[in-house]
């Protein structure tokens, strides 16, 4: 498959898709983008600029990654996630870190913006050139969503992140490592990975979901080579129609590396 069929494939499953869609797609050093700068609520892909500055604080000597965080009952809180079924009263940073990124933990994750501080997440998502992306609640407060204080992204924000955090110069090469290790243990794998064949190529990914909402990203690694894929959806009435979308859009991009068509069932 050649590129230009590869856009007109990926092109195709957006126009057919039922909810407003945006995807960025860096692939042999080209760019297939669709809306890349329409701004999305991030879901939990926010999770991704916090981990960046995490690791960074802890490059820096700011943050110890065994260092223990106390967990109160009150810190526990639902939907994604282990930790509010945990009788764990305290764990390391480093936990933290995976919890919030391969099991998507929200606990975790609020535990891990009190520490590094709204501000300097900020600052980090300004540095790497994030324009249309800032975090403003933590996960799950709606009420903060009532008052017009969400998470906000763009698909060409997030893949600039991720191009950051295993690419680029904010990360020393162990926590590019880290990174991309914690996107590869990831366990939400019914999106872009579902018709990927991990047998020939290795795909790091991170999903976002809210009402009416269907995200994810990922980092995709074939010999020396690496892509970069986003793909927003919302404003979805029902999830599996999105979910779906970027089913198609995973089968599409496995068949140009590859060389090989799937079939409809799960590989």
């Amino acid at each position: 498959m050649k590129l230009e069929d590869l856009r007109d494939r990926l092109l195709k499953e957006l126009a057919g898709c039922k909810g407003r869609a945006s995807l960025f797609l860096e692939i042999e050093g080209l760019i297939i983008e669709f809306n890349g700068n329409e701004v999305y609520q991030s879901a939990s892909l926010i999770k991704l600029p916090i981990l960046i500055e995490a690791l960074r604080q802890i490059e820096a000597g700011k943050l110890q990654k065994d260092r223990l965080v106390t967990i109160r009952e009150s810190d526990k809180i639902g939907d994604t996630g282990v930790l509010q079924a945990m009788k764990v009263k305290q764990l390391p940073v480093e936990d933290l870190l995976s919890l919030m990124t391969i099991v998507s933990d929200n606990s975790a994750t609020n535990l891990l913006i009190d520490l590094i501080g709204t501000k300097s997440i900020n600052s980090t998502i300004s540095r790497i050139g994030m324009k249309n992306s800032i975090l403003q609640r933590k996960m799950l407060d709606f009420d903060a969503i009532q008052f017009g204080n969400d998470n906000f992204t763009s698909a060409a924000d997030l893949a600039l992140c991720l191009k950051e955090a295993v690419a680029g110069v904010s990360l020393n090469k162990q926590s590019r490592n880290t990174f991309l290790s914690f996107l590869l243990q990831q366990q939400f794998k019914e999106k872009l990975p579902f018709y990927m064949d991990d047998a020939l190529l290795k795909i790091g990914n991170k999903t976002g979901e809210l009402p009416g909402v269907e995200h994810d990203c990922g980092i995709i690694t074939y010999g020396e080579k690496q892509a970069y894929i986003v793909v927003l959806i919302d404003r979805l009435e029902e999830s599996e129609s999105g979910k779906s979308t970027i089913r198609q859009i995973g089968k599409h991009i496995n068949t140009f590396i590859t060389g090989v068509s799937t079939d409809s069932d799960h590989m």
